[in-house]
């Protein structure tokens, strides 16, 4: 507790108001002595002041910046030293002790800390180094940092003095095969506020990031319609994206081309069709829906896919029998409340959310229409991969990792909290643990348990590609007519083994322990019908034939 020493000798020095009374330990008060410091003060007794006092030392810090004695320009970073190589080698030297083990670990170090910058600062004083990542923010983020990087500088002392190693939790920090020559290590995520993106959004919060060597920031976005242009545009890093929007981006389908890899499936499961409450009791299939308007959340989405499937099945033409239109998710609700929309095929929380606020019921999960259907991913441009093969390829393995361990049932309480907050879903905590534990109501007046309502399985299988194509074909949802010549054409296969990166997603689970499927096709079973892989042709033929559409 050093920064409570440090607080008591400041407070020391000085008269001092709190909401418990006003006191004076200067060499002019005047009163009893206290027991504990020696000194004298007014109306309340020190050791009950300081029983206030609070215990987290990043509080503590809190504090010290609220009483003025950290200045903004005293957080601010110091002049980085242009002779980066020099000193890098100087300190693998005085450190290192020239030996190849320790320089090892004292680069994992650095990478932790954020860079030799702030891992001279963390070692050796403020002067030899930027500090702070981020010396404009004076947050509590920016203060954890702070904390962090004095228990590494601490370690990196302590091998500058002894020859022992540290010990063996420090190691588990961070891990040291992950980080090798990053090309970069400041990064921006766009994310969509929905469930889906819980292994993308709970990186940063949980840390994930911060262990592969990542300042890694998830930055918001509007829409999906945003996701794509700002993609094209190159503005962010990586994005987290509808599984088929890679498919349709490279091929120019609704947007010039442009290539994108799907890295790694984000969640599978975890959507719903939710209806309008003012229809209750008159919905009951597919059949039902004729006549009505039904947001989804892009064109190119699972959500759009998956509806017109089970439309089609209750012989409804999802283009001609009801209206299907684009809504961000976080417009949903209050479009189906102000009668714009009479229900949607969302991702949740929208669905659950519907519940809570009265305004609709959930008719229909879409795991009961595909179990372990995909949806969102994490994905990033072709050139952007291409820039940065080692960050892209040690950022996937962080996500697969976060996908992992939000597969935990046991872990999702924890998860929901984490990414109900404002600045990620910014959705009541409840509404996010009824998605994620599949403890729910569905506004029919029933108290469901789904564990599998959403799941995390990043596995990107190529038969989810060639799905996703052959309803792309189906639908010619180009709208120009050329979808249907575009795919067949190039061949299903090569279209889903360009897009998504299945082998590099098992190499990677693999070197997580994790025990990925060998193959990269599977038969899938949905509730109308079994897709081949092999033969997405056929499917899509035999589904016009019995349908009509």
């Amino acid at each position: 507790m050093a920064f409570t020493s440090a607080t008591q000798i400041n407070l020391r020095q000085n008269s001092l108001s709190c909401d418990r009374g006003t006191f004076s330990t200067g060499p002019n008060a005047t009163g009893l002595a206290c027991p504990d410091c020696g000194g004298q003060h007014f109306t309340r007794d020190h050791s009950e002041f300081m029983e206030s006092m609070p215990q987290d030392p990043v509080d503590m810090v809190d504090d010290m910046v609220r009483m003025g004695l950290y200045k903004e320009n005293q957080l601010r970073a110091a002049d980085t030293v242009n002779a980066h190589e020099l000193r890098k080698a100087l300190f693998l030297k005085t450190v290192g002790r020239g030996d190849p083990s320790r320089e090892r670990l004292i680069l994992d170090l650095c990478k932790q800390a954020g860079g030799l910058e702030n891992a001279f600062a963390a070692a050796f004083g403020p002067q030899a180094g930027m500090f702070f990542a981020d010396s404009q923010r004076v947050s509590a983020t920016t203060r954890r940092e702070f904390m962090r990087n004095l228990a590494v500088g601490a370690a990196l002392v302590t091998l500058s003095s002894c020859g022992g190693e540290p010990p063996a939790d420090t190691l588990d920090e961070f891990d040291p095969s992950s980080g090798a020559d990053l090309e970069k290590t400041d990064l921006q995520i766009g994310f969509i506020p929905i469930t889906c993106a819980t292994p993308i959004i709970m990186s940063e919060p949980l840390g994930f990031y911060k262990k592969y060597g990542f300042n890694a920031q998830v930055v918001k976005m509007p829409s999906w319609g945003a996701v794509r242009d700002s993609a094209i545009a190159g503005e962010l890093d990586a994005y987290h994206m509808l599984a088929p929007m890679p498919i349709a981006m490279t091929l120019g389908l609704g947007s010039a081309s442009f290539g994108v890899k799907l890295a790694s499936i984000e969640n599978i499961n975890g959507q719903a069709i939710t209806v309008a409450e003012r229809h209750k009791g008159k919905v009951n299939g597919p059949a039902d829906f004729k006549g009505f308007t039904i947001g989804v959340p892009f064109p190119y989405s699972m959500h759009n896919l998956l509806l017109r499937y089970y439309l089609a099945t209750g012989g409804i033409d999802p283009d001609v029998d009801v209206k299907i239109r684009p809504v961000p998710p976080p417009d949903s609700i209050a479009q189906m409340i102000a009668g714009d929309i009479d229900a949607y095929l969302m991702p949740d929380p929208f669905n659950q959310r519907a519940v809570y606020e009265g305004a609709g019921f959930i008719h229909l999960l879409t795991k009961e229409i595909w179990p372990g259907h995909p949806c969102c991913a994490f994905a990033a441009s072709d050139q952007w991969i291409s820039d940065n093969p080692n960050t892209f390829r040690t950022l996937n393995k962080a996500i697969i990792e976060a996908a992992a361990y939000a597969q935990v049932p046991s872990n999702r309480p924890e998860i929901a909290k984490a990414i109900s907050e404002r600045a990620f879903l910014n959705q009541p905590v409840e509404v996010v643990e009824a998605v994620l534990t599949g403890n729910f109501d569905d506004g029919n007046g029933n108290t469901l348990q789904v564990p599998d309502r959403i799941g995390f399985d990043p596995y990107p299988w190529q038969s989810f590609a060639n799905w996703i194509s052959s309803q792309l074909v189906r639908w010619d949802l180009q709208g120009d007519g050329l979808a249907p010549k575009v795919i067949p054409e190039t061949g299903y296969d090569v279209v889903g083994q360009d897009v998504f990166l299945t082998d590099l997603a098992r190499e990677l689970a693999t070197e997580l322990g994790q025990t990925p499927p060998g193959e990269i096709y599977r038969n899938e079973t949905l509730k109308f019908d079994s897709f081949d892989p092999a033969d997405p042709g056929t499917y899509v033929q035999e589904q016009i034939d019995k349908y009509g559409v």
